[in-house]
């Protein structure tokens, strides 16, 4: 890739990472509007790192304090707000952990196509809207709980199916459980690290053995840009979200998976 082409799918991969509007769809318009061949396992690793560090680095102070809290609560058995949290954010993780490993292979073969991303931006962008406009806000995040916990870490693996949008589908089903959207997107961003670092992990697995070769310099960038866009989109969301809502998320994806059905059809 030259570098342009590094700089425009590492903004992609930084901006609609945490956004609720689909990674996966976005990564295909490239391809489809400029004829770009798929950028390859190892970009993926790196913009999706770069991702990783900038959620780490924006949430540090509550993670540091998590960690401490679980740990703590291993030892001495006494439960806070912060250890409570870490033990939901581990038990909504199960079950994207147990998809992943198990329909993988599925996902890849039957499901990564323009088709499959087109209608579940569409239908997941209206159960946004329907979640952000029907259901009161009321809990934080330390009020989640193992079986609310547990229903967002089932929408997590749902997301596993492109263009359904992993913050979008966790976001939704907070929203519908009682959580405001503040608290709804924390959580979301929270339960983001184990899972992109265990994928982070095995696609790096796979990248060593696949013998691909690597060009370092691109991949440097690609981290460095996906880290400063997803670390500024992280910001400015959690800033806006109260008084824009999701509204604009759900539109922008009617607009998107229109455009999609549009290439299909063309």
């Amino acid at each position: 890739m030259d570098t342009f082409q590094v700089i425009v799918l590492a903004l992609i991969q930084g901006l609609t990472e945490f956004l609720p509007i689909s990674s996966s769809a976005h990564l295909i318009l490239p391809s489809q509007l400029l004829g770009w061949e798929d950028q390859g396992l190892s970009f993926d690793v790196a913009v999706n790192t770069g991702s990783l560090f900038a959620v780490v680095m924006y949430f540090r102070h509550e993670l540091w304090s998590m960690f401490r809290a679980w740990t703590d609560s291993i030892i001495t058995r006494k439960q806070t707000d912060e250890s409570k949290l870490s033990w939901w954010i581990i038990l909504a993780t199960i079950p994207a952990v147990i998809v992943g490993f198990t329909a993988k292979d599925f996902i890849e073969t039957y499901l990564r196509n323009t088709a499959v991303i087109a209608t579940t931006t569409i239908v997941f962008g209206l159960l946004l809207w329907w979640a952000d406009r029907m259901f009161r806000p009321g809990f934080t995040e330390f009020q989640v709980g193992w079986k609310k916990a547990l229903v967002i870490g089932l929408a997590q693996a749902m997301a596993l199916i492109p263009g359904t949008s992993r913050s979008g589908a966790t976001i939704t089903a907070a929203l519908m459980l009682g959580l405001s959207r503040e608290a709804a997107a924390r959580f979301s961003f929270l339960m983001s690290v184990p899972i992109s670092l265990g994928a982070a992990i095995l696609v790096t697995k796979d990248l060593l053995s696949s013998g691909q070769a690597i060009d370092y310099q691109a991949l440097s960038l690609g981290i460095i840009v996906s880290f400063v866009a997803a670390y500024i989109c992280i910001h400015l969301f959690l800033k806006l979200i109260s008084r824009m809502g999701m509204t604009p998320f759900v539109i922008y994806r009617l607009a998107l998976g229109a455009i999609l059905c549009a290439f299909m059809f063309a």
